[in-house]
């Protein structure tokens, strides 16, 4: 049985992946570029995102720089507005405990992280959390994932990953570690052709926990 989960955070945890999407969307409205959702979910997948297609058309680096700032004020206020539970987490966490440690590998920002876990039940049940300045390199490097089994004391194959995204997938599979990727609207377009598992809630996972070397 394993040991260890390592659990991604936005579109697992917390429905957030629109949010951050509609944000940078705003954001680039502002100054009048349109942002394509579809070219969106491709760069995300190779650690790209808001800003990919904004350079591509030319808009200076001075100006995105001012627009991401507008962009995180968008996405913390979308945070403390907008339902962004996914219903199920916290009763599946609180089952899962009896049987794993687990924690939370993302690419959130500190801050967002906080705004978004000032009044949820989420964190309780985890041992740590790796934002993404706990770490150098970014999903899908693997260093997010490996830096976790560090902080555990864990091999690779004591753990299993849980993921939304390509980005994330791969950075799990370049770690070694088994993956189960679970349904996301957002990212349902992404490739997960080398997912471990794949699964339609995080309820599933105590079935694999228990079932599973």
């Amino acid at each position: 049985m394993r040991k260890y989960i390592l659990f991604d955070h936005d579109g697992v945890l917390v429905d957030t992946e629109f949010w951050y999407f509609r944000a940078g969307e705003r954001a680039l409205a502002d100054i009048g570029f349109a942002l394509d959702k579809d070219q969106y979910l491709h760069d995300m997948g190779q650690s790209a995102g808001t800003w990919a297609q904004a350079r591509a058309a030319g808009i200076d680096d001075q100006l995105i720089s001012r627009q991401r700032v507008i962009r995180d004020a968008y996405y913390q206020g979308y945070l403390r507005t907008e339902a962004i539970e996914i219903e199920g987490v916290v009763e599946t966490l609180a089952e899962l405990a009896e049987h794993v440690r687990m924690a939370i590998v993302t690419t959130a920002k500190r801050a967002d992280f906080a705004v978004i876990h000032e009044k949820r039940q989420i964190m309780r049940f985890m041992d740590f959390a790796l934002v993404r300045e706990d770490y150098r390199l970014p999903k899908p490097h693997p260093e997010p994932y490996l830096t976790g089994l560090k902080r555990f004391g864990a091999t690779n194959d004591e753990a299993l990953v849980v993921e939304d995204s390509s980005r994330g997938l791969n950075s799990a599979v370049a770690a070694g570690i088994d993956c189960a990727v679970v349904h996301n609207e957002f990212t349902k377009t992404h490739d997960f052709t080398h997912a471990t598992y794949r699964i339609k809630t995080l309820a599933e996972l105590k079935d694999i926990i228990l079932n599973t070397g």
